[in-house]
């Protein structure tokens, strides 16, 4: 039985005709068979054109910038390595609204995977801390959160509507919930 592959130069010939732009038949037969015990994967195929009047968009930055605005993550303004406070416990909820038709007939076509969540709820456990002390501040991937006693600099896994979210102090509890409206840019197809 015949091993099926591209084992054999008549394998490779076949191949690289296939793959490649049509050339001279004569030439294709006057190549040694040396040189084709050399080819390799990336020899398969036509063989890219060294374009010098390629031009390519001129970016202006300066000399000395290191990183380009694209690069830097958003909230990285907010790390402070020098600053002691610890970060406090917290925990990243994924939230979504479910009727009956959904539960018991399926007929929104949700599942139960963080693809049909809604909303994304942040819990954060603030031991000895008062609400009027928290300063909170959210951006589309980024919550900033600081009190006397903690801070926390959080990225968040999904981007956020920022000004439709809510926070909520439950001085019962001592803790700070937060809920994000995630924002979904490709729903209308996904969810059909």
């Amino acid at each position: 039985m015949e091993c099926l592959g591209v084992s054999s130069v008549q394998n490779l010939q076949a191949l690289s005709a296939l793959l490649s732009p049509q050339e001279d038949e004569e030439e294709e037969e006057s190549k040694n068979v040396s040189a084709y015990a050399q080819l390799g994967p990336g020899h398969i195929g036509p063989t890219p054109k060294q374009d010098k009047d390629v031009s390519t968009p001129c970016v202006q930055r300066n000399g000395k910038d290191i990183w380009s605005e694209e690069e830097v993550a958003e909230g990285s303004q907010y790390d402070d390595l020098a600053d002691p406070r610890p970060q406090p416990e917290y925990e990243i909820i994924l939230k979504q609204s479910v009727g009956t038709e959904d539960l018991f007939l399926g007929l929104s076509g949700k599942d139960p995977s963080s693809m049909c969540c809604e909303a994304m709820v942040v819990k954060i456990k603030l031991p000895d801390t008062k609400a009027t002390d928290v300063v909170l501040d959210v951006k589309e991937k980024f919550l900033d959160m600081r009190a006397p006693k903690y801070k926390l600099g959080l990225h968040l896994p999904h981007p956020t509507h920022s000004q439709e979210g809510k926070a909520q102090f439950f001085s019962e509890r001592q803790e700070l919930e937060v809920t994000l409206l995630l924002k979904r840019p490709m729903d209308y197809i996904n969810m059909q």
